[in-house]
């Protein structure tokens, strides 16, 4: 489903980014919109899932798993995907995975707390038999992190994508 944001859902959610502990009472002060408004669209945003959570933003490496690498799984085609996937989830160094075109099935993003360890979780990845074979690259250091706010100022603003962007937007 497309969804659009205006103006106000852009500011909102700009401001949630950078003060996640904020109240509702304090954005509609800052906002200069009433509490009920703020709310409102906090609740329309959810539903439509252009927020998914408010939740805290963890790092791996603070919790000691200072190794990031991405794995691109070529799976046994009868298998499925969904039943990889299901392998997948149960292993906790496993942070995402997406089915994708090109080179390979399957590609996550997983982490371990050495290189000795990311040996011990891609074998836990590989032993599932509908796996055929795993091709890993070990991330060296993080250029960009995950971001969307750019997104969301190009979608509030409804300006292009194109053209580079505005910089500084994080």
């Amino acid at each position: 489903m497309t969804s659009t944001i205006d103006d106000l859902d852009g500011r909102l959610i700009r401001l949630l980014a950078a003060e996640p502990r904020i109240g509702v009472l304090e954005c509609s002060r800052r906002l200069g919109v009433a509490r009920g408004t703020v709310q409102a669209r906090l609740d329309k945003l959810v539903e439509r899932g252009v927020i998914r959570g408010f939740g805290p933003e963890l790092d791996p490496a603070a919790l000691g798993y200072t190794v990031t690498a991405f794995v691109t799984l070529e799976i046994r085609q009868s298998r499925g995907h969904d039943a990889v996937a299901g392998h997948l989830s149960a292993i906790p160094e496993v942070l995402e995975a997406h089915t994708i075109t090109g080179e390979g099935d399957l590609l996550c993003r997983i982490v371990a707390r050495s290189n000795t360890d990311l040996q011990r979780v891609i074998d836990g990845i590989v032993s599932y038999d509908g796996i055929v074979r795993a091709s890993t690259h070990i991330a060296l250091a993080q250029q960009i992190p995950y971001r969307v706010l750019p997104l969301v100022e190009v979608a509030a603003t409804g300006a292009s994508a194109r053209g580079g962007g505005r910089a500084g937007l994080a």
